[in-house]
Formats: C-alpha cells, structure tokens, sequence
C-alpha cells in the first residue's frame, strides 16, 4: 500500500532543523488537497445519487476505524448545526464504539463480525446512504460494514487513499485521493487524513446543496444556538426576503428562528402558510419562494 510505504527522501526527518521539516510536512498537505482534482465527478455523483436516495426519511451512516472513523464522525456531526440535518437522520458505527472516538481502540478495526452486526443493529436499509471511510481501503470492520449495507439494499460510498483497494470495489460510489507514502512513515493521518477531511466536506456539503439546504450560497437551515448566529439569521432573512432590519428580526421570531420559514414570514406569509410550503418543496426554500406569490394572491 502506497499509504503505508516509507519514503526514502525522509528518512532522516528527524535530524532536519524544524522549519524544514514542517515545510515539508506542509507541501504533503498541499499535495493531498491537489490529489481531489481527480475526484470531483467522482464526489458529485456520489452526492447527487445520495441526495435523491435519502428521500424524506433516509439516514445518513458514517463508518470508520481509527482516524478514518473520528473524521467521519466529525464531518457527520457538523451536519445538524451547519445545515439542520435532524441528528434522528445520522448514525455513527464507530470501530470499538463511542469511546474510540478519544481514545485508540486500533485492533477494533479487525472485527469484521462487529462490522456486520452494527450495520444490522442500527437498521439499515434501502433508504440510507452508508459511508465508509479507510486510508487503506482494505479495512476489515469498515469493509464488512459496507459489504452488508449493500446487501441490504443502502447506497454505499466508499473514500480511501489507495487505488483499486477492495473498500472501492465495494462500494457503488467510489472516491478515492491516491496520497502516496507519508512523510512520517504509515501516519495516515497526515497526508491521507488532510484529503479524507477534504472529500467528506465536499460530499456532504454536496448533499446538503442537493437536499435544498442551501440558498444563494446561504446556510439558510442552521440552527441558531446563539447571540452571533441569531444576527446572521437574521441578516439572511433581511437580504433574501428584502426588508429592514426589524422587520426580518420580527419575521424571525415569529418563524421560531427558522430562517427558511421567516424568509417566508417576511415576505408576507402566515406561519401555518410557510410551514406548508416548505413542507411541499421537501424544505427546499427556493422552492417554496417559487409558490409563496401564489399562495399569498389565493389569500387576497
């Protein structure tokens, strides 16, 4: 495996003056972002076919052992706060469990039954969109978990760091960043790592855009959770729906400190109204916008 080959240019990186050796640390991060250019279509695909799979009740699945899973993790668990994306719509499988996630459970990553068992426990099905993630791409417990989600019917994704790795023949969606040999030998979560932080923000962010959750480059579903993101709530709602400040701070409060619906608010709606049309376009604002004249001239 290229990902755990040792390079030769650094095997006295120990004895370099340290602004050398963190210049070269650099340009392999540099190099593991270049190395997504080959993958873009690959991640729009993948987005596109998860999107349309997840309907209104499908789930997103984050699996991973070691660095691969706590990036998953991470990636997945960002996704309620950024974009609204109900936590009861997410599940983490997580080699040798939530506890890994702080601390090193290496040999969890051989438990294949445990791979298999999870997905099963957990439900998957048809509807849900497994992601598997391994620098390797030959994971044991990250592999039999995509395996059995296929079987059951999930769309699977698989992201490593190795081409023509059996995670990626697995999985019907696979993107693969080809990273090479680390800079400090077999430390996967370096240069490979660095890329599969990149893809999963892609993909899902990709997702989120295709769901709806996004608005003229907006997080228009965020949750606001505090004073900063109330403002930003409330400064969307004022630039989308056209009005002044404490119209669109009025509008919001209304709307619960939904965006989406105190867009709708603003624009003249009632509560009721903008909760019907959100809930037609699938919660995709441009879609209720599109409906909300016609809703408000039925009115009149």
């Amino acid at each position: 495996m290229k990902t755990e080959a040792l390079d030769p240019r650094y095997r006295d990186l120990d004895l370099w003056p340290t602004d050398l050796a963190v210049e070269a640390m650099l340009e392999g991060q540099m190099a593991a972002i270049a190395a997504l250019q080959s993958q873009t279509q690959a991640i729009a695909r993948a987005a596109e076919a998860a999107a349309e799979r997840l309907g209104e009740t499908g789930r997103l699945v984050f699996v991973g052992a070691g660095t691969s899973g706590r990036l998953a993790v991470q990636d997945g668990a960002e996704l309620w706060p950024t974009f609204g994306w109900p936590m009861g719509r997410m599940v983490f499988l997580m080699a040798g469990g939530t506890s890994a996630l702080t601390e090193a459970y290496e040999g969890a990553e051989d438990d294949v039954e445990a791979g298999r068992r999870e997905v099963v426990s957990a439900g998957i099905g048809p509807s849900d969109v497994v992601i598997g993630v391994a620098a390797s791409g030959r994971t044991p417990y990250t592999l039999a978990a995509i395996e059995q989600a296929r079987a059951l019917g999930a769309l699977t994704v698989g992201v490593a760091n190795n081409a023509g790795s059996v995670l990626l023949s697995a999985a019907e969606c696979p993107i693969c960043a080809v990273t090479g040999s680390e800079i400090v030998g077999g430390s996967t979560r370096m240069k490979a790592g660095t890329a599969q932080k990149a893809m999963l923000n892609l993909l899902s962010t990709a997702i989120m855009i295709r769901r709806g959750l996004v608005y003229e480059g907006r997080m228009v579903a965020m949750r606001i959770s505090n004073a900063k993101l109330l403002q930003r709530g409330r400064g969307m709602v004022q630039d989308i729906a056209a009005v002044d400040a404490e119209a669109a701070a009025q509008a919001l409060e209304a709307a619960g400190n939904d965006i989406r619906l105190g867009v709708l608010v603003a624009l003249g709606a009632s509560v009721d109204e903008g909760r019907s049309l959100l809930a037609a376009g699938g919660g995709d604002l441009r879609k209720a916008l599109k409906k909300v004249g016609k809703t408000l001239e039925g009115r009149g």
